[in-house]
């Protein structure tokens, strides 16, 4: 390690979000009601641009919180606003809350977007976007798909249906197009310029069936070609498989991630694109741990692959059950950095040296 900072939060998070300014959004997931959605502000050598030595400041700080009634399963800020949108169960409604202003250090909620039946649905899915106007694509299955204005609570857009099946994740690869990933590991794009747009099942190979899978997208916003987009997919076994939207057909890379043993829960499973460094992805859900793998060099054979890097520090901590990861995401801007949290309430804020 370059760095290492580990915390305590007051219970365990499932998100991990960056806002404006460096802030970190987490948010507990308790079934039991009163979760706390807390804006912190990262340890300043977290901010620097540098790494500057020994700094004495090395704590979040809480900036400003609210309470959520139901648990916080996805949290995502909307770009360019105060605003965020949170899902979790018991059904596939959305809450927005204001994140205030300079002199309250109250996150408020201001409403709620709710979908054509939503109770008894899964939780929704969620992704936002400032391009045309505060966007968010939401939905539980393959037919709930939308995406709502967030400030008028306006149907931008309803998806055209290929079947019930429930999401893993969905994602805006640009303004105009997005990617949706189902638990089974079917991947389908939709164009969100035509009014009741149609999904397209994107034709990639097929994946084992009976895993559950989650999907990781590269960042919307780092400006790359409009749709030219890999995306990878992880499954409950192990398996990554990347997938190049434009030549679909043909597998990209896959291999199979070390991982301990099957996920069962396959609730935290998490694959995320470094934002900096070419062809890095991470993967955490299935332990305390967090793997770096460098996919450059990967092929369509699906071998295992070799880990460039092992964060095990959530599951060195505790001294009762082992901690498993529930989420980590890259540092926008430092290449190196991630930050990860555990179901023991850690959150660990990482910088790992290439060996």
């Amino acid at each position: 390690y370059r760095d290492l900072h580990t915390f305590e939060l007051q219970a365990p998070t499932r998100v991990i979000e960056w806002a404006r300014g460096s802030r970190v959004g987490v948010a507990g997931y308790g079934q039991s009601g009163g979760n706390e959605i807390l804006q912190l502000i990262p340890p300043p050598a977290l901010q620097a641009k540098e790494t500057q030595g020994l700094c004495p400041e090395r704590d979040f700080k809480v900036e400003c919180g609210g309470f959520s009634k139901r648990p916080v399963y996805s949290l995502k800020y909307v770009p360019d606003t105060s605003l965020l949108v949170t899902s979790g169960p018991p059904d596939s409604s959305l809450q927005v809350w204001q994140v205030s202003a300079e002199d309250s250090d109250v996150i408020k909620p201001v409403s709620t977007i709710a979908t054509e039946n939503t109770t008894g649905q899964p939780w929704a899915k969620i992704a936002t976007i400032s391009a045309r106007g505060p966007w968010v694509l939401h939905g539980s299955t393959l037919d709930s798909v939308q995406i709502t204005e967030v400030e008028l609570r306006k149907n931008i857009y309803t998806a055209g249906s290929l079947g019930s099946e429930e999401l893993a994740g969905l994602a805006f690869l640009d303004g105009s197009t997005v990617v949706l990933c189902c638990t089974r590991g079917r991947l389908c794009v939709a164009d969100v310029r035509q009014p009741r747009g149609a999904l397209r099942a994107v034709a990639a190979p097929a994946v084992p069936t009976g895993d559950r899978w989650c999907l990781g997208t590269a960042c919307a916003a780092q400006g790359s070609a409009p749709g030219a987009q890999t995306v990878a997919r992880l499954s409950s076994r192990g398996l990554l498989t990347l997938t190049d939207l434009r030549k679909a057909s043909e597998p990209l890379a896959s291999a199979t991630a070390r991982v301990p043993s099957p996920s069962s829960a396959a609730e935290f499973l998490c694959v995320s694109w470094a934002p900096v460094l070419q062809g890095c992805i991470a993967v955490s859900g299935f332990d305390g741990t967090v793997h770096v793998y460098d996919t450059q060099s990967w092929d369509s054979s699906g071998r295992e692959a070799e880990p460039i890097f092992v964060h095990r520090g959530h599951a060195l901590d505790g001294s009762g059950d082992p901690a498993l990861v529930t989420v980590h995401t890259w540092h926008p801007h430092k290449p190196h950095t991630v930050l990860s949290a555990a179901s023991d309430g850690s959150l660990h804020v990482w910088d790992w040296v290439q060996p």
